[in-house]
């Protein structure tokens, strides 16, 4: 499946009050820690529960979808502009420094 299908398709279950940014961005951060909690209880239990924690990568790539199509921005152009950002900064000999702006 390409983002931008994915994009469309995933805006297609988001509720009427879900669309909505704040709502989105507040979910993703949410669900991001929900990953956080997953690695965690691996870290403590020394368990890896593979399937759960890739369902709430899901979650997180849903909001980020929603995000996109709240902001009419291309989920694929998103993606396409984080790798050449990574790209640039990899050929600068920046990629493992700190800060936006590197």
């Amino acid at each position: 499946m390409k983002f931008d299908e994915y994009q469309i398709e995933a805006f297609k279950t988001a509720l009427p009050s879900a669309k909505r940014l704040d709502y989105a961005v507040i979910g993703l951060g949410a669900e991001a820690g929900e990953v956080l909690n997953k690695f965690k209880k691996h870290i403590r239990d020394g368990k890896f529960d593979k399937v759960a924690f890739l369902d709430e990568l899901g979650d997180c790539l849903w909001y980020a979808a929603l995000i996109c199509s709240l902001e009419q921005v291309s989920l694929a152009d998103v993606a396409k502009r984080n790798l050449e950002k990574l790209s640039d900064r990899k050929t600068r000999g920046v990629i493992a420094g700190s800060g936006d702006n590197r």
